[in-house]
């Protein structure tokens, strides 16, 4: 094929940030775009060629390669299953699914029909962790035995997250996904075995039944520990950082402040990081965020691997494996105990509802 043709199944925040970042992936081109809400608008500001109300609808276009799942996490499951059925290549957001059946049969889908299911994790993506994972790969810091990894804000864009109906939880779903698995391809991907969590809902008791602050230990064979920090509750934008801890070095690595630069207005302006509260007096205001944080990256990795170049470093099992810590920290929040690995939880049960019982 000359170019992987791809569209986009949402019209939010995250789908804006893929069709910039697809726009820097000479051998993919998006073809489509579908919402409910607002596709017309989006297929003009991009100079998309069509677009639909129904992703049905888009699925039909020979031109339509692989789908991009941008959409609410209780609808990720069967816009999977009816791609797959379409004989369609699939990149789902994070996290995968609202339950471990989801995931599961999002899994059999795509293996049924032939087709990849690929789960955009950018952290495994974005330039520095990658630099950092060379060193840690390289020996530089010894034996790891513990990784932190910091995401910080006062609150996610789009008003479905803050609904746990749709979303499934809070920021240990939103944002404790990023960590898990990048504990997980930090370490090469070894078992988690248990996993203590702390979470509470200290600001946002009027938006969300949801957790909007959360501390995790994950353990891992061989005895990492990884400690993830996820806040909705944080004022002043975002932190987005990681700490390695090894027998023979450590590396601190903040992702945002090196990509920004110091802005002071009195009158403020868009956005400076990511989901600033306010850009008035001093703030950051940052450049190439896509780039920072991987997207561009990501996407062609993603497109290589329709193309049959490159086999998919995220999959639809990385994402499961995902979701069973995050099912896990739940259950640990709501019981006040560790929880072991391998972690069934209850058949239907979102994982929000393991912790308010």
């Amino acid at each position: 094929m000359d170019k992987v043709g791809v569209g986009i199944i949402g019209s939010g925040f995250v789908s804006e940030i893929h069709v910039e970042a697809f726009g820097r992936v000479p051998n993919a081109q998006v073809v489509a775009c579908a919402s409910p809400h607002n596709a017309g608008a989006f297929a003009a500001k991009h100079g998309l060629p069509k677009h639909f109300n129904d992703y049905r609808a888009m699925l039909d276009l020979p031109e339509v390669d692989v789908v991009l799942l941008a959409l609410p996490n209780y609808l990720h499951c069967q816009a999977c299953e009816d791609a797959a059925a379409a004989k369609k290549h699939v990149i789902c957001e994070k996290p995968l699914a609202m339950t471990l059946d989801e995931a599961d049969r999002m899994i059999a889908a795509c293996q049924a029909n032939g087709v990849l299911l690929m789960y955009a994790e950018e952290l495994c993506f974005t330039p520095k962790y990658v630099r950092a994972k060379q060193l840690c790969d390289e020996g530089a810091l010894g034996q790891l035995y513990l990784i932190k990894q910091s995401e910080k804000h006062d609150g996610p864009h789009m008003p479905w997250f803050w609904d746990v109906d749709l979303s499934g939880g809070g920021v240990t779903l939103d944002m404790g996904c990023h960590a898990f698995e990048y504990f997980r391809w930090m370490l090469g991907k070894p078992p988690a075995l248990s996993v203590y969590a702390d979470m509470g809902t200290f600001v946002h008791q009027d938006k969300t039944r949801g957790d909007d602050n959360a501390t995790i230990i994950v353990e891992f064979a061989g005895g990492c520990r990884g400690i993830a920090e996820e806040s909705w509750a944080k004022k002043g934008g975002m932190d987005d950082r990681i700490e390695l801890y090894g027998s023979a070095g450590v590396i601190h690595c903040d992702l945002l402040r090196g990509s920004s630069f110091e802005t002071y207005s009195e009158t403020g302006y868009g956005y400076a990081v990511e989901k600033a509260g306010s850009t008035k007096g001093w703030s950051f205001t940052m450049y190439e965020e896509a780039w920072n944080y991987g997207f561009p990256q990501e996407d062609q990795h993603f497109a290589n691997c329709v193309a049959g170049l490159e086999t998919p470093l995220e999959t639809g099992e990385d994402g499961r494996a995902t979701l069973e810590i995050i099912f896990a920290a739940y259950e640990s929040a709501g019981t006040g105990r560790k929880v072991a690995l391998p972690f069934t939880p209850p058949a239907g049960k979102r994982p929000v509802e393991l912790w308010r019982r």
